[in-house]
């Protein structure tokens, strides 16, 4: 998969100012706040995938 610029899923709200974003980098997928561009988490494909997996499942909808 080629590297990306930041992506964001189109159920964003507020227009872009508030939302989870998305971009990979080599082997590294990185995660940032759109209000905090500078604060980044990094994991691996497979680590982002078992979240995502865990997302699409419901594991987190308590949070919510």
């Amino acid at each position: 998969m080629p590297d990306k610029a930041w992506q964001q899923s189109s159920y964003c709200a507020g227009g872009g100012n508030n939302c989870v974003q998305a971009k990979r980098e080599g082997t590294a997928i990185h995660l940032r706040e759109s209000r905090r561009p500078d604060d980044e988490i990094t994991m691996t494909p497979d680590q982002f995938a078992a979240f995502v997996q865990g997302v699409k499942a419901g594991e987190f909808d308590h949070l919510i």
